[in-house]
């Protein structure tokens, strides 16, 4: 028996059930043995080997020890960034980079372009990869999240976007992904060539989908807000888009005026109200040190976004402008017209921002991924902006109360109380409500529905959602389960999504203006929502209100 399998068969026997005893005993073994840590990977490889052999037993303790990065399925899910190949922008912005063979806005270094540029942009390639990569280090990977990035989506050729999302479904519906692509070069060719027949079909890779081996629960787009209308949410809906990312920026027209970007904040709020209306989950990227702006701006901008109904976003991704030289803002830097925010001034700005976030709307990001290496000066140069901001809070005894400062994390307490809280506020859409199962004091948050109650729904996208409530998220955080696995220790799979479902029945039936709710569900998710009795009718798995029994033992 090699040294990795004597040490794993120790870690077993003494039944280490803590990061902090595994890396204890690990650098003891270490010391004793003159030679460096085990990798995650070498130690998972060696782990599945013993386990096969019946040397050990197969451990979900043992197992989630050896996973490398856990925070990348600490909230429940797995993403996976797929970028589109690089291709003309209908923008002209003076904070967007801009490189040769890039898609635009993207930068050749950044990590998950390096991984696309490797798979010469092909979706198959690049989430097969990963799903490789993730399962090396011990995630499970039954359950994606498949966030589309790169240009904007609206504006590539319909032939392509179609191309690209059966990529995306077949790649995922490959039951095994342990047999490693050895040349990508040599594959290509091959890989790229999609019939659409019956079998490779969108339809039929969607329903395939819903009891594959990787199923995915959500997809997610970036586009501009100016292109959404009744024929692009058709379209988004057809390929299992439930989350769109408007590059909104500002909401000042002024400085979008200044910055070049082509809309103006009347189509924010059109597309916003759109995309609420069927179903979609609505993020927002917006931008800090825009020329035209100030830090007092910036912040008020925020206070406006949950202050207006007609905005109101559900996901925030926070992007101070990075100064590169590959952007136009570049010429105002030289000419002096233009500074970045320091470290300092960042972290006040976004300190001031995450005070005032509702609990119902989720800060994805605080800062874009670009390495310092292309930043020429300001505080966008620091990559764990977030940790500073939060640092900073903590000495000042300030909180967030946004959905990530919330959500739990690594374990659930079975034996702990738990409250269901309702919190309404109103939309362009109508009524929302945001039910949270959640510590009684609302610092942790374990599970979240958003249901909407729309005023008017005639004028809907789909004659499925005519007089029906929508609930456009569910969502349980701490680490990934497996479909079909239980643990006391996380909080999925406890039951809470069943709960917070009966309650949106309840409200949405009480309400007595629909008559059916519906669901924007993920195609991995579809089998969830038919044993709760919903059925799929244009994409969206509904059930009829005047069927629902809604008493339901909330204990």
């Amino acid at each position: 028996m090699d040294e990795i399998s004597k040490f794993i068969v120790e870690i077993d026997r003494l039944q280490v059930s803590n990061k902090k005893d595994f890396l204890t005993i690990q650098r003891d073994f270490a010391r004793g043995t003159d030679r460096s840590f085990f990798t995650n990977d070498k130690l998972l490889e060696s782990y599945h080997k013993l386990v096969s052999k019946k040397i050990i037993k197969s451990s979900e303790t043992l197992e989630r020890l050896l996973t490398l990065k856990s925070t990348r399925s600490n909230s429940g899910i797995v993403v996976i960034s797929v970028l589109t190949k690089p291709y003309e922008c209908p923008g002209k912005c003076l904070y967007c980079p801009s490189e040769a063979d890039m898609p635009k806005s993207y930068l050749a270094k950044e990590p998950a372009v390096m991984r696309a540029i490797t798979c010469k942009f092909d979706p198959y390639l690049q989430v097969e990869s990963r799903l490789r990569a993730l399962k090396a280090v011990g995630h499970s990977t039954d359950k994606i999240n498949i966030r589309i990035v790169g240009g904007t989506w609206s504006y590539y050729p319909a032939s392509y976007q179609s191309w690209f999302v059966r990529r995306l479904f077949q790649a995922a519906n490959v039951s095994s992904h342990e047999s490693i692509v050895a040349s990508h070069e040599k594959n290509y060719e091959i890989l790229k060539q999609v019939q659409d027949d019956r079998k490779n079909g969108l339809e039929n890779l969607q329903r395939e989908n819903e009891t594959a081996a990787h199923r995915i629960v959500e997809i997610s787009v970036e586009t501009r807000q100016d292109y959404i209308d009744k024929k692009e949410i058709i379209r988004l809906r057809k390929f299992g888009v439930t989350k769109v990312e408007l590059g909104v920026q500002s909401i000042y027209d002024d400085v979008l005026e200044i910055n070049k970007r082509g809309n103006n904040t009347q189509d924010t709020i059109d597309a916003t109200k759109m995309l609420k209306a069927a179903g979609f989950k609505v993020s927002y990227q917006m931008m800090l040190n825009l020329p035209g702006s100030n830090a007092r701006r910036d912040v008020a901008m925020f206070k406006e976004l949950f202050a207006n109904p007609d905005y109101q976003p559900d996901h925030l991704k926070i992007y101070p402008l990075a100064l590169v030289k590959e952007a136009p803002v570049y010429k105002l830097y030289q000419q002096g017209k233009f500074k970045p925010y320091t470290k300092e001034e960042l972290i006040e700005v976004i300190k001031e921002i995450k005070q005032f976030i509702p609990y119902y709307t989720r800060i994805e990001r605080v800062i874009r991924d670009i390495p310092a290496e292309y930043i020429v000066e300001g505080g966008a140069m620091v990559s764990n902006l977030r940790q500073e901001v939060l640092k900073v809070m903590e000495q000042e005894n300030l909180k967030c109360k946004c959905i990530r400062c919330r959500e739990v994390k690594a374990t659930f307490e079975k034996d702990e109380p738990f409250q269901l809280f309702h919190t309404k506020y109103e939309s362009s859409v109508g009524a929302e409500y945001f039910l949270s199962v959640e510590s009684s004091d609302r610092s942790k948050l374990y599970s979240m529905c958003r249901l909407t109650l729309p005023n008017d729904t005639h004028e809907v996208a789909f004659r499925v959602l005519k007089n029906t409530a929508i609930v456009r998220e569910i969502h349980t955080y701490g680490p990934q389960m497996s479909i079909g696995q239980n643990r006391i220790d996380a909080a999925q799979h406890q039951g809470f999504g069943k709960m917070l479902m009966a309650e949106a029945e309840r409200i949405a039936q009480e309400d007595g203006k629909y008559n059916k709710i519906a669901v924007i569900a993920g195609i991995g998710v579809r089998e969830y929502f038919r044993k709760l009795g919903y059925v799929l009718a244009q994409g969206y798995m509904t059930k009829n209100l005047s069927s629902i029994n809604t008493k339901y033992d909330k204990n």
